[in-house]
């Protein structure tokens, strides 16, 4: 079995109605595609993500076993 992370957007306060989930090998892969979603689907700029931010979507991110 192999470690990997997920992101699950409805987690997050004011997206409950999202869809998307993502899973990457790396946290790394995962903040891009977490990223890529954010600015496609809520047309938001992560650029703009505070540290709060970013702090509080890292306690979203669970790791997984595939």
């Amino acid at each position: 079995m192999t470690k990997a992370y997920s992101y699950a957007c409805r987690d997050c306060e004011g997206m409950e109605a999202c869809p998307a989930s993502i899973v990457a090998e790396t946290k790394d892969e995962l903040w891009q595609l977490m990223s890529h979603h954010a600015s496609i689907a809520h047309g938001e700029n992560p650029a703009d993500w505070d540290q709060e931010t970013r702090d509080y979507l890292e306690t979203l991110i669970k790791t997984v076993t595939v």
